[in-house]
């Protein structure tokens, strides 16, 4: 049976054992963009305007199993690196069962309910429709939607990173299939987009289900669990961090379109082209952030403290060197980037051109964040790792969101996420320094 993630800590063998999970989030965030450009291009602005506005459900979905996955995997992680394999694939299997139940129980919750979460985000009479077509779809799918992100978590922690990205793969080549062939071609509309989206987490969900039934010789496979109510608890603490982050998206882009409804539905569109490219360009940092985070897991467990120094070293660079990288990239290519999504010239794409540059500064930031707050998940310090994402996701960024627009206007909305970024940037940096006694990195 394999008994390391990872042999021989350098910079190739980091690289190397990241650099699937980086494409994969890489892909994911490419394909989730394709559902923005499939919906503005074929259906119109007003149709991307109300996936806009139903993001907050969905954040609450990938938030949630985000949470399991992050926490469980630093948890199971560790515990390899104990030597304590059976009891690690014990709670995998009872992890994943728990992630099933929850989609069940948020499936059944959000079709009841269905009316009143769509006119509570804002939902007026034009996108109502729009907005109900698309989420009572992806509700049903959410059991499928948080197993496709568990065993996106799940693979690498098993040493399998090249598996977890052919599955992602697969799922998002589906997705664009489906989308084309649903919206351009069979002519479903919205409803196109979502189901294809669906289909694009069933194919993740149902190959990671099978393969860890079926494999015995890997590192996890799914074994009898014992319930263990303790262990499910310090998950969710580990990956509350995570899951803050993305409640905290759903509410911010909440507060993001309802200060850009001022400009109109052409402005609460423009605030989603700007988040779609934030999303791809920062998911090189939350790919390699997760990739790399059971590697530090499994060299804390074994108290590895040269590995996990070396780890740290490289990651720091790494994070360091792409976001001179992606800061340079997304100025010097923003009008393709833009128009993506936008027809040159068109009320949507002004908007975003006149803010881009402002709001591109997040990018030398944000790298930083979400490895700090990472690193910590991966210490099973999940207080530190909420207080960076807390105040980077929410508290910073609300803040930002309501007080600088009244201040200096609409550049005030382009300027509040590298605000937030900067701040958070300055309590990373003390966690950091203080984490450096207690863990020895």
């Amino acid at each position: 049976m394999e008994t390391n993630l990872i042999k021989n800590i350098n910079f190739k063998s980091i690289m190397k054992f990241t650099m699937p999970t980086i494409i994969m989030m890489v892909f994911m965030s490419v394909y989730q963009m394709v559902d923005g450009v499939f919906i503005s291009n074929i259906i119109g602005t007003d149709a991307l305007s109300a996936v806009n506005i139903v993001f907050p459900v969905i954040s609450v979905i990938i938030g949630i199993a985000i949470m399991l996955g992050t926490g469980g995997s630093a948890v199971i992680a560790k515990n390899m690196g104990e030597g304590k394999h059976e009891k690690a694939k014990r709670q995998f299997t009872l992890i994943t069962v728990t992630g099933i139940a929850i989609g069940l129980a948020v499936a059944v919750f959000g079709i009841i309910f269905m009316d009143k979460i769509v006119r509570l985000l804002g939902a007026d009479d034009k996108l109502y429709a729009y907005c109900v077509d698309y989420l009572t779809i992806l509700t049903l799918s959410t059991p499928l939607a948080i197993l496709q992100m568990l065993f996106s978590c799940f693979f690498p922690a098993a040493g399998k990173p090249n598996l977890g990205l052919f599955i992602v793969v697969a799922g998002g080549a589906a997705n664009i299939f489906f989308d084309y062939l649903f919206m351009a071609v069979v002519g479903m509309g919205i409803k196109g987009a979502a189901y294809g989206t669906a289909i694009g987490y069933a194919i993740p969900a149902v190959f990671g289900l099978i393969y860890f039934a079926v494999s015995k010789k890997g590192l996890l496979s799914f074994k009898k669990p014992n319930w263990d109510g303790r262990m499910l608890f310090n998950v969710c603490i580990n990956g509350s961090s995570e899951m803050v982050t993305n409640l905290a998206n759903g509410v911010t882009t909440f507060l993001f379109n309802f200060t850009m409804k001022f400009l109109g539905a052409d402005g609460v569109a423009s605030i989603t082209v700007a988040l779609y490219a934030q999303f791809l360009l920062t998911s090189v940092y939350l790919g390699y952030s997760s990739g790399i985070a059971p590697v530090i897991s499994y060299n804390y467990g074994r108290q590895d403290i040269p590995a996990l120094k070396h780890i740290i070293k490289v990651s720091l660079f790494f994070i360091g060197a792409n976001s001179v990288l992606w800061f340079v990239l997304s100025n010097a290519f923003k009008l393709p980037l833009i128009g993506i999504f936008a027809k040159s010239g068109s009320s949507v794409w002004q908007i975003v051109n006149d803010g881009w540059a402002k709001f591109a500064i997040t990018f030398l930031l944000t790298g930083f964040n979400i490895f700090a707050s990472s690193m910590f998940t991966a210490f099973s310090d999940g207080k530190t790792s909420a207080l960076i994402s807390f105040l980077r996701t929410f508290g910073f960024l609300a803040a930002c969101i309501l007080l600088l627009p009244g201040l200096i206007g609409i550049d005030g909305i382009w300027l509040s996420v590298p605000a937030a970024e900067l701040m958070t940037l300055v309590i990373s940096a003390v966690c950091f320094v203080k984490g450096k006694k207690r863990y020895k990195y």
